[in-house]
Formats: structure tokens, C-alpha cells, sequence
């Protein structure tokens, strides 16, 4: 700040004095700025102020130049503890300085450490690189050397067998050599050696050094400012780790652990993060390699076992082989020690002729309606049932459809029973579904019980039913034979007690046991999508105990308990042996039928199913593909000639979608054919009708119904949803829809004869035949036949028919007429014109 000296201002004395300042700017801009300064404030003391008591006048002592109004003491104590001030201050800055170069030197120390081991650990690294190429360079001399002596060897023969292609070889050698040599690896030498820059061994150095003094000292400004703006830095057990391996490689116990080589089981195709668990290896450290090997692959991509193989001797591990179906080894068969086996309930199916009576027999041993909850009075779905006898005994029933279309489930029921009941009516005999059930029985080869069924009915004959198994060789105790019979009654309660008796007696032959010890295994007896719920499938336990928690693989898909649920909707911890339980917590619908297994993990519950629904991919592709080009031509003939009626069919469980697939491929002919473009379980979603809608097909809907947006969906697009709670009326609508796809069937009724007489050539007309009909009438509107030596000639209708001069309708036998043919005029006489009707007839599929 400078004052202006050349001009004064008027002011008091001791007051602030006025003056310019020129400010500069950027680009040549300044600025003239008025300031104003103040001088010092002189304190001058008072006359007669006391005078110090000590010899000694110390500074300030001079009463002139003492503020007013303080005495010699206090002036005394003043300057003593301003000496004391100055002395500390001395002190302070001794200390600081000194801590400061304590530090200084610290750091110091620090990075002259820092330095000669990262110098040493660089020498080290340099004389082994230096051995590397050594034994490199001298293993490429050899096989230089070998080479150079084969080639001479050969040379030499060569020469030996024909010197003139010795000399066209000479050339060849010599070119060889260079190749032999590895021509390209010194240009990668220099490569190798730009990665040892000094100058990025600075920059490490350097960078250590920061991240060693991250926790050293305060932070200063400089550190603060240098730091970076809000850059990462390692956390506090980053830097305990980086320093207890310095301390490690300070003390010399730089050797590492030895590698532990394993056995790495090694499938057809494995993913990158799997193999690199079974090697126990980094991930990161896989795909390095792999990069090394020109794989640009990331961790979650698949490779071949050659590839993965190369990976694993690279590592140093050991390679077993193994084929993708070994994952299912995890599912062993274990062999039950008799003293682990205890008595299990015996299963047993109820089957037979629809309306039989099966599901009431049921009832009344339940004693419960059952019945009453069927649409139109039929069983359509297994249902599994666990009764509890009198004498604590306790049963495992399984009611089976009778219905023709439901064949799946009853052969599904007679494979994981134990006894079979073959209901049969009094009143009705043995019926087609009866000897079906008696051949489901014998090919799963479980002993059979005859329950006698109705004989309450006026019209029973037990006698004609046991005549009538005879047949079917199926022979009962009162015939003589081994199977036992029981006359029944489901309204009446007649003889249900003997029918229990022999349950029982049956079961005590077979001697039914299991082991409830072990991981359970049970097989689907229905499965189904629920809306609250999600899958859910009952399962009838076979051996073993399934607790809630267990994990579990079921066919193609896996799971983990989430609860269960019994017969009577009650929820259990745990299931034992021949109790059927409807199990939560499936991440898929299984198919009826399979079977569940318990596995330790989840990781091998995912692998089994993914192995099995990849392996149920190939088997309908290989289906698919299983055909020669004569039957593709052939089919691509046929089905040109044959009309489709296609639908969509969404069921409430698995079993019923199953059987109404099965029966709609039994409708049709050679002509119509009715084609399910989809099948499901669940709820009809806007999907289905997207689907139906570019098919043009109906969806059917059994026991299910379509979601509000699928409902508005259809409305608005004009897709026909059907609902339907009994099969019957189902499999009929779809027959009568495809019995409308049948051309009508085309009958020709003979109504007369005319001969030609004589030919006529009218103008505007053409030829005309003066005819006369010597048989049956002749009508305007009917087919007409030319025949000539009783050989057709032509074939068409009549382009005008008169009698006399007048138009007519028809005329009668025994008359005359005149007759003229559409767009044909040969005609002769003693041509004889056979006249006939068309007439269609609708046909329906049987």
C-alpha cells in the first residue's frame, strides 16, 4: 500500500490520513481506490509517577515513558511474565523443531528400508529372470544343435540316395535354421524389459511410501492438499496385512505353503467361477490364464474339459474325469441295515370302472364326503388319504380316476402302491376301466383285494362279477383261487369291516418296513400351481423322513422345504414313511410322477436338475430330429390333406392337464385332427391369449379360470375361453368342433333315364337333343351323366330342359323333352343321359 504524498488533507492530529491505491486487474483493467490510514496511538505517561524499588532499572523503568496509572510492581510483574512467555515460546519451538526432524528422520529411515528391500526384491527378481533366460537360451541352443544335426544327418542321406535333390534341399536347411531358432523372441525381449522402468519403480516406490505413512503423524496441510480430492484409500486391516508381510519378508520367511493338489472332477463343460472352486484357486487367477491362452472369457461363461484340463494341469491338480450324469451319484441308493427298518403303513389304491363307487367306499371308510366336492360326481385328480383304524392301525388310501381319459394316473397309482382294491358294481360287472385296472395291477405286481361294491341294489350279482374276472384270469377265494373278494357296500356300511380285516391280513403277508432314519424319498403323486401358494406337489414318502428345511431335487426342478401340509390341511414338521404330504417351496411344477430325492445342498439340488432338464431338452430334440427326409415328405403330404382343429388347455393339476392331453390326441381321423398348441397348469394368463389369438384357437379352461387382464385381453381380441370342471363334457364340445372340420359326405340318388332320338341345331341355343325319357323323371336342377356304348363322356348339368316349346321344371317317364347340355354340344343319337341328385350328409367323428 503506497500514500500520496503530494496531496494533504485538513484533519485532527493522530487521525486517519487519506490516501489513493492503484489495483491492477487481468487484462490491463486497474482501479483507483480511496483508503484511509492510521497512525499509532503514543500512551505518554503521567508526571509523578512512583519510581522502581530495585538498584537495577530494568526496561520500562523510566517513569517518562511508563503509561500512566502503573506503578513500579506492576510493571515488575509485567516484565517478568513477559520474560516467562518468551522463555516458553524459546522451549516450544526447541521441542517442535526437534520432533520435527525426529519424524523427519523417521521417515527417512522408513524409506531407506522401504527402498533396499524393494531393491533387493528387485535384484532377486532380476537374477532369477536372468537363470529363466539362461536355461531358456541354453535349452534353445540344444535344440538348435539337435535340429542342425538332424538336418545334417538327412542332408547326408539325402545326398547319398540323390545328389540333385541334395542341392534343391541345401537351401531349405539353411532357411529352417532361423525358424529353429525362435526368429520372434528377441523382439520380445525388450518388451519384457520395458516393464522394469526405473522410473515405475519410482512410482511404486512412491506410492508405497504414501500408503505406509497413511496412518504416520497428523495430517498436515501439505498432506492434506496433496492427498488428493476425497481419493480411496486402504483400509486400517489392508495396511496390517501389507506390514506383517514386510515383517515377514524382514525376518526371512519369504518360503511359501506348499500348494495343496487336489483331485478336480472335471464334467464334459464347466463354468470358469465352478472350475475355479473346485480348484480352490482365485477366479481372477483362471481367467488370466485362459486369457493367456487367446480365451477371452469372463467367470460366468462356460469351456470345454479340454481347455478346462490344460487349466487344471497348469495349476498343478490332478484331472478325474467325469461324465454330467455322475452328478447324480449324490442320490445313492442306500442299503437299510434290518435293524434300522421299522413297520411302515401299507399304501393302498382304490381302482375301477367309472361310477363305481370308489370314491364313496372311501368316504364311508373315512367317514367323510368326499364325494360331495366332485364336479359331476367323478374323481379327477388322485387324492391321497391317511385313515386311522379302530385298532390304531393306520392306512394310506390313494384314490384313483375311473374316467377312460385319466389311464396315466391310474397306472402312476398302481406303481407306488402296495395293495390294489379293484372296486366293482354289483349291478354293472366288469367294465372296460375294470380290465384296465386289473392290467395296471399285474404289470406293477402288487396283490389285489375285490371290493364287491352295491350289493344294497335290488339288481346285484356278486356271483356274475367273480364269473366275469374269470376272463381276465383273475380268481377269487370263493372261485377256488387266491385273490380275496369282499362284498360291499358304501351306502350301507356292509362289510367294510371285513374289508379292513383283509387290508390288514394283506399287509401283514407283505411285511411292509422302511428306514425313517434316513434323507427321504418319496415319489409326486399330483402336482400343482397355486395362485397364494405358488408350486406345490404331494408326495407320498416311501422311505426315509422329509423335515422341513430338507433340500430337495424333484425331477427337473429343486427346491427347499418351506412347509407341509398333511391330509387334513394341517401343517407338519416331518414326514415319515407311506404319509402323503403336499410339499411347499418348489421353484418349479414337477410332472406327476417323479421322484423326490433329499440332497445335502442346494448347489447339488441345482446341478442335478439342470443336468436332467438339459438332458430332457436333447431327448425331445433328438426326437424331433429322428426322422428320415421320406417321412418328412410324407408327413408334409399327409398333412395337407388333414384339417387341424388347434387349442389351448390350461388345467388346475398336472395329472388332469396330462390326461386331457392324452385324449385329445385320440380324437380325430385321417381327415381332422384336433393339435394342443399349449398345456399348463395354472391360472389363463394374457400370454395364453396371445398365443390363441395368433393361432385362432379356443382356450380351455379345466377348473381354472383366466385373470382380469386375460378376461379383457380376450374380450378385446376375440378369443373364445371355454371352462370346464367334468372331462366329458370337454372331450365332446372338442369333438363336435372338430366333427365341423369333416367334409360332408356326397350320396347320388338315381332319378332317371332319357335316350336321344334325334339332334336339333337351334340359333342362340346351340345343338339340341329331342329326347326321350324312358326311365324314372328328369329335372332341371340335376346332374346329368352322357353315356355312349355305356361309357361316360361327359359330365355336367343341363343347360335348358323343354317341353314342346315351354320351358319346364321336370318331365315324367314315357314323355318327350328337349334337352341342351352346359358348354357341351357332342352329342349323337342313341346316346343315353343318365340323370341323378347330389345330396350331402354330415359326419361326425365316433
Amino acid at each position: 500500500m503506497s500514500e500520496n504524498d503530494g496531496k494533504k488533507t485538513l484533519g485532527l492530529r493522530g487521525g486517519a490520513r487519506p490516501g489513493n491505491v492503484k489495483q491492477s486487474f487481468s487484462h490491463g483493467r486497474t482501479k483507483n481506490v480511496v483508503v484511509e490510514t492510521k497512525r499509532k496511538r503514543v500512551v505518554v505517561p503521567k508526571p509523578g509517577a512512583a519510581k522502581p524499588t530495585s538498584g537495577t532499572k530494568p526496561a520500562g523503568s523510566d517513569p517518562s515513558k511508563r503509561p500512566g496509572g502503573i506503578t513500579d510492581a506492576e510493571m515488575e510483574r509485567r516484565l517478568k511474565a513477559l520474560r516467562a512467555a518468551k522463555s516458553r515460546e524459546v522451549e516450544d519451538e526447541a521441542m517442535r523443531q526437534a520432533e520435527e526432524k525426529s519424524r523427519a528422520d523417521d521417515r527417512e529411515r522408513r524409506k531407506a528400508d522401504i527402498e533396499a528391500k524393494e531393491r533387493e526384491e528387485r535384484e532377486r527378481e532380476e537374477r532369477a529372470k536372468a537363470k529363466v533366460e539362461e536355461e531358456e537360451r541354453k535349452a534353445k541352443e540344444a535344440e538348435i544343435a539337435k535340429e542342425r544335426a538332424a538336418a545334417s544327418v538327412a542332408e547326408a542321406a539325402a545326398a547319398a540316395a540323390a545328389p540333385a535333390k541334395a542341392d534343391s534341399s541345401a537351401p531349405a536347411d539353411t532357411s529352417a535354421a532361423p525358424r529353429g531358432g525362435g526368429a520372434g523372441k528377441p523382439s520380445s525381449a525388450p518388451r519384457k524389459g520395458a516393464r522394469d522402468d526405473p522410473r515405475g519403480d519410482q512410482r511404486a516406490t512412491k506410492k508405497q511410501v504414501q500408503n505406509d505413512g497413511r496412518r504416520s503423524g497428523k495430517l498436515t496441510l501439505n498432506q492434506a492438499l496433496s492427498g488428493g480430492e476425497g481419493g480411496r484409500q486402504r483400509s486400517m486391516a489392508a495396511m496390517k496385512r501389507k506390514q506383517e508381510r514386510a515383517r515377514q519378508k524382514a525376518m526371512g520367511s519369504t518360503a511359501e505353503r506348499e500348494k495343496v493338489v487336489r483331485d478336480v472332477q472335471l464334467p464334459e463343460s464347466i463354468v470358469v467361477q465352478e472350475l475355479a472352486n473346485r480348484m480352490a484357486e482365485r477366479a481372477v487367477d483362471v481367467v488370466k490364464s485362459l486369457m493367456n491362452m487367446g480365451m477371452m472369457v469372463t467367470q460366468n461363461q462356460p469351456i470345454d474339459a479340454d481347455t478346462a484340463e490344460l487349466i487344471i494341469e497348469e495349476f498343478g491338480h490332478k484331472v478325474v474325469r467325469v461324465s454330467d450324469a455322475d452328478v447324480e451319484d449324490v442320490i445313492t441308493s442306500v442299503e437299510d441295515k434290518d435293524e434300522e427298518l421299522v413297520t411302515r403303513p401299507p399304501v393302498i389304491t382304490v381302482m375301477g370302472h367309472v361310477d363305481h363307487g370308489k370314491t364313496s367306499l372311501l368316504d364311508a371308510i373315512r367317514k367323510s364326503k368326499v364325494v360331495a366336492g366332485e364336479a359331476g360326481g367323478i374323481t379327477q385328480h388322485i387324492g391321497a388319504y391317511q385313515v386311522e383304524t379302530d385298532d390304531g392301525a393306520k392306512l394310506t388310501f390313494l384314490d384313483t380316476p375311473g374316467h377312460a381319459a385319466f389311464t396315466s394316473m391310474r397306472s402312476r397309482g398302481a406303481q407306488v402302491t402296495d395293495i390294489v382294491i379293484l372296486v366293482v358294481a354289483a349291478d354293472d360287472a366288469v367294465m372296460p376301466q375294470t380290465i384296465e385296472a386289473i392290467n395296471h395291477a399285474k404289470a406293477a405286481k402288487v396283490p389285489m383285494i375285490v371290493a364287491i361294491n352295491k350289493i344294497d341294489r335290488p339288481d346285484a350279482d356278486p356271483d356274475k362279477v367273480r364269473t366275469d374276472l374269470l376272463q381276465h384270469e383273475v380268481i377269487v377265494e370263493k372261485m377256488s383261487g387266491d385273490v380275496l373278494d369282499v362284498e360291499v357296500s358304501a351306502i350301507t356300511g356292509e362289510g367294510l369291516d371285513t374289508l379292513l380285516e383283509s387290508i390288514a391280513l394283506q399287509a401283514e403277508i407283505l411285511d411292509l418296513k422302511a428306514n425313517p432314519k434316513r434323507q427321504a424319498q418319496g415319489a409326486v403323486i399330483e402336482a400343482q400351481l397355486d395362485i397364494g401358494r405358488g408350486p406345490v406337489a404331494t408326495v407320498l414318502i416311501q422311505t426315509g423322513t422329509l423335515r422341513k428345511g430338507d433340500i430337495f431335487v424333484v425331477g427337473e426342478q429343486w427346491g427347499k422345504v418351506r412347509a407341509l401340509i398333511d391330509d387334513r390341511g394341517e401343517r407338519v414338521d416331518e414326514a415319515g414313511p407311506s404319509v402323503p404330504v403336499e410339499v411347499l417351496g418348489l421353484n418349479g411344477t414337477p410332472e406327476a410322477g417323479d421322484v423326490l430325492n433329499v440332497v445335502e445342498t442346494e448347489g447339488q439340488a441345482r446341478e442335478i436338475a439342470d443336468y436332467r432338464e438339459h438332458a430332457a431338452k436333447e431327448r425331445r430334440a433328438a426326437a424331433g430330429a429322428a426322422t428320415t427326409l421320406e417321412q418328412l415328405m410324407a408327413k408334409a403330404k399327409d398333412d395337407v390333406n388333414v384339417s387341424e382343429l388347434p387349442i389351448l388347455v390350461k388345467a388346475d393339476v398336472q395329472g388332469s392337464t396330462e390326461a386331457i392331453v392324452q385324449a385329445m390326441e385320440k380324437i380325430g381321423n385321417d381327415e381332422v385332427r384336433v393339435r394342443v398348441l399349449h398345456s399348463g397348469v395354472g391360472a389363463i394368463t394374457e400370454s395364453d391369449i396371445g398365443l390363441a389369438e395368433a393361432s385362432g384357437a379356443p382356450v380351455m379352461g379345466f377348473n381354472v379360470r383366466a385373470n382380469a387382464s386375460a378376461r379383457n385381453t380376450a374380450n378385446q381380441k376375440g378369443v373364445e375361453i371355454r371352462y370346464y370342471s367334468v372331462i366329458y363334457d370337454l372331450v365332446d364340445d372338442v369333438k363336435a368342433a372338430a366333427s365341423g372340420l369333416l367334409s360332408a359326405e356326397v350320396r347320388e340318388n338315381f332319378i332317371g333315364y332319357a335316350e336321344i332320338k334325334d339332334v336339333f341345331k337351334v340359333s342362340n341355343v346351340g345343338r339340341v337333343a329331342g329326347c326321350l325319357v324312358t326311365e324314372g323323371v328328369a329335372r332341371r336342377s340335376a346332374g346329368v351323366r352322357l353315356l355312349r356304348d355305356n361309357v361316360v363322356i361327359h359330365e355336367g348339368t343341363l343347360k335348358t330342359l323343354k317341353r314342346f316349346k315351354d320351358e319346364v321344371k321336370e318331365v315324367q317317364s314315357g314323355q318327350e323333352c328337349g334337352m341342351a347340355f352346359e358348354n357341351y354340344e357332342d352329342i349323337r343319337k342313341g346316346d343315353v343321359i343318365e340323370i341323378f341328385e347330389r345330396e350331402e350328409i354330415e359326419r361326425n367323428l365316433d
